[in-house]
C-alpha cells in the first residue's frame, strides 16, 4: 500500500515505519560519549575534544541559571495525561511553589513536567525547563519562561541539583527513579545538605518505601536516619509547607 500527498514521492507503510524506527534510534551525544573509542577515530571526534563540548554545556547552563536562587525541581512521568489526578496535583504544586517565591524547575517535557511548569507559568512566576536530547525528540512544553536544552544527562542533573533547594517527586518511571536515588545518595553522603525531598503520592510510593525498610534497612545497608530524608504526602499544600519549614529551619 502506498501513502503520500499528491505531487510527492509515495512510500509504503513499511518504508515509513523504517524511517520512524531510524529516527527513534538516532544517535545522541550521550550515547556517543559512552561508547568505547575506536582505533581510527579522528582527534575532532575523540573524547579529548568532546570534553570541550561538555565544558561548553556546563558554562551555558551555569550562565543561564545564574540568577536562580530559590529553585525547586519537580519530577515525574512524561506520560501522565492532563486528566490524571497527579497532573492536576503537580499543576497545583507548581502554582503554590511559585506563589511562595520559588522558581519551578522541571525537565521541560510533557506530563508531570508540563503540569508543574503550567502552574508556575499561570501564576506569572519563573517556570524553567531543562530539556534533554533523546533518541526520540522530547517536545518542550509551552509553559516555560526559560527553556534550556542539554545533550548530556550528567550536565543536566548537575544543573538540577545545583540550582534546586528541594525536590518534589511525583510518580514516574526509570528517569524519575534516577533523580530520586541520586538525590538520596548525595544527601546520605552529605554532598548536599538541608535538602527537602518530597515524594508525592502515597499509594504509588508505599511499595518502594516498604521494600527499602524491610530489605535495605533490615539487612543493614542503610541506617534508620536515612529514611528521615524522605517526606511522603498527598497534598500540594503540605508539600510546599514542608519545604518552607525545612529551609527556614536550616537558616537558624
Amino acid at each position: 500500500m502506498k501513502i503520500g500527498k499528491k505531487g510527492t514521492q509515495e512510500k509504503t507503510i513499511a518504508e515509513v515505519k523504517l524511517e520512524q524506527e531510524k529516527s527513534y534510534w538516532r544517535l545522541t551525544e550521550d550515547e556517543i560519549l559512552l561508547r568505547s573509542p575506536e582505533p581510527d577515530e579522528s582527534y575532532f571526534k575523540s573524547d579529548t575534544w568532546r570534553v570541550l563540548r561538555i565544558l561548553s554545556e556546563f558554562v551555558s547552563g551555569f550562565d543561564a541559571m545564574a540568577t536562580v536562587t530559590k529553585g525547586v525541581a519537580v519530577f515525574g512521568s512524561a506520560r501522565t495525561s492532563e486528566n490524571d489526578p497527579y497532573y492536576k496535583a503537580a499543576m497545583e504544586t507548581g502554582k503554590l511553589l511559585a506563589e511562595a517565591g520559588f522558581e519551578v524547575i522541571t525537565g521541560g517535557g510533557p506530563g508531570i513536567m508540563e503540569a508543574a511548569n503550567r502552574g508556575a507559568f499561570l501564576a506569572g512566576k519563573a517556570s524553567i525547563g531543562c530539556n534533554i536530547e533523546l533518541p526520540m525528540e522530547q517536545i518542550p512544553n509551552p509553559y516555560q519562561t526559560k527553556a534550556l536544552k542539554f545533550k548530556y544527562f550528567f550536565v543536566r542533573k548537575t544543573i538540577f541539583i545545583k540550582y534546586s533547594n528541594a525536590y518534589v517527586i511525583f510518580p514516574g518511571g526509570f528517569g524519575t527513579m534516577d533523580e530520586l536515588f541520586e538525590a538520596l545518595t548525595l544527601i546520605q553522603t552529605r554532598k548536599i545538605r538541608n535538602f527537602p525531598l518530597v515524594l508525592f503520592g502515597s499509594q504509588y510510593w508505599r511499595g518502594l518505601l516498604s521494600w527499602i525498610t524491610s530489605t535495605m534497612l533490615n539487612e543493614g545497608n542503610i541506617d534508620p536516619e536515612d529514611l528521615q530524608i524522605i517526606y511522603l504526602t498527598d497534598s500540594p499544600k503540605d508539600a510546599v509547607d514542608f519545604i518552607i519549614k525545612v529551609l527556614e529551619k536550616s537558616k537558624e
